[in-house]
């Protein structure tokens, strides 16, 4: 229709009043626009041919073509197109997965906690998604060289009335800081003598249970939230739960402020109940374990060096309160560090320690850490530490450890 339109067209701005022209022009006109029509006819009727020709043609031939079925004006719901294969489709309800890993050495000796020369300390898998638009889900495998074990897994509900934001699975517990820090986000090559000895050692408390945290009221430019959990009361030689009601409470409340544009600082005080193994040879769960923490972390990153120069200092103490058939079991611990940021790929940091023991408190352990980490890339990092500890029995561990790290995949930001 658009060429017939054409012709039309040419045919009327072409062709001029009889008396305005003479006999010889209308005729050399005429000829011209006949030229013309019959060029359009012979290029119609080659496109006509080859549109029959691409129809009969085998439907192997035909290239694949990705087509899309367009919405009506103001509505949702059409087709989308789909770009890579229909396995590209299936990607948006996959949840993203990470892999990281951990590998470990040693140089020297320690008579009280020995480790192996070498060791594939661990393979963490995480599976993280958003549910729903109210709930997302991350899940934390650990695979070590003895076995498989479910690190964290949850289901955290943002949307609930009140402001209220509640966790539901397995996790780490909110008691101070570390105890919540997976190992590949240490600043450090192994976990503080406080948390071998009084905090339930490299998995801390970590158990089945729900968190529920809420953001509370406080005065302009302070942070203050609040976290109350309860567990099921099994955590590694810290908690036994003998029966249903033996479970474990965790408390935490936690204050955070900017001191300066550069700097900020977060206090936070900690408790945590439950019940002790003191009393299962007796055939009894009467016997219970308190821990009180207090815990403060400061942090310096300038806006114009931000990412050649910081600084994070960190300080917890502990003190446990552990019931046994003769007597109550009074223990205290603390660390304190400090790490550095002196280039863009490059951080110092050190550590001291000293623990009193859970069991026999009267026994204390103390020691230093020395770190230096160099980071290629945000996926990898290569670290060497040294550590020294003196035992309260006397004998002294050495040892210069070092780790590699790398990352796979898209793995979730941890808390601040």
């Amino acid at each position: 229709m658009r060429r017939i339109a054409l012709l039309l067209g040419l045919i009327l701005f072409s062709v001029r009043p009889y008396r305005a022209q003479t006999k010889d022009d209308t005729e050399a006109r005429l000829k011209a626009l006949e030229a013309r029509i019959g060029a359009l006819e012979a290029e119609i009727q080659s496109l006509k041919a080859a549109k029959a020709e691409a129809e009969k043609a085998p439907a192997s031939r035909a290239p694949a073509a990705v087509t899309a079925t367009p919405s009506a004006p103001g509505e949702f719901g059409g087709q989308l197109p789909v770009y890579g294969g229909a396995s590209a489709a299936a990607k948006a309800l996959n949840p993203d997965i990470s892999v990281i890993g951990d590998f470990l050495g040693s140089i020297g000796k320690n008579p009280v906690r020995p480790v192996p020369a070498f060791e594939m300390h661990e393979s963490e898998v995480g599976l993280q998604a958003i549910v729903d638009p109210y709930a997302r889900a991350d899940f934390f495998l650990s695979f070590g060289e003895e076995g498989v074990n479910l690190e964290e897994g949850y289901l955290t509900f943002t949307s609930l009335p009140a402001g209220l934001v509640a966790k539901v699975g397995k996790m780490r517990a909110a008691f101070g800081k570390v105890n919540t820090l997976h190992n590949h986000v240490l600043p450090w090559v192994d976990r503080p003598l406080v948390t071998e000895s009084l905090v339930g050692g490299e998995d801390g408390i970590d158990d089945v249970g729900f968190s529920v945290t809420r953001i509370l009221p406080a005065p302009k430019n302070i942070f203050l939230e609040g976290t109350a959990q309860v567990f099921r009361g099994d955590s590694n030689e810290l908690f036994r739960a003998a029966q249903k009601r033996d479970v474990s409470l965790v408390g935490h409340l936690r204050g955070y402020r900017d001191l300066t544009d550069n700097t900020n600082i977060d206090l936070g005080v900690s408790y945590a109940r439950g019940h002790n193994d003191a009393g299962v040879s007796l055939g009894s769960n009467a016997f219970r374990t308190q821990l009180y923490g207090m815990d403060t972390t400061v942090r310096w990153k300038p806006l114009r060096r931000s990412i050649y120069h910081s600084f994070v200092g960190r300080t917890e103490l502990v003190w446990s309160e552990r019931e046994e058939p003769l007597a109550v079991q009074r223990a205290f611990g603390l660390y304190t560090s400090a790490d550095y940021q002196f280039g863009r790929r490059w951080f110092v940091g050190g550590r001291f320690d000293r623990s009193d023991r859970a069991r026999t408190s009267n026994l204390t352990d103390s020691g230093f850490a020395t770190v230096l980490t160099y980071w290629p890339s945000e996926f990898s990092q290569i670290r060497g530490q040294y550590r020294f500890v003196r035992y309260a029995d006397g004998r002294d561990g050495n040892e210069l450890r070092f780790q590699f790290q790398f990352s796979l995949g898209a793995h979730g930001a941890h808390p601040f």
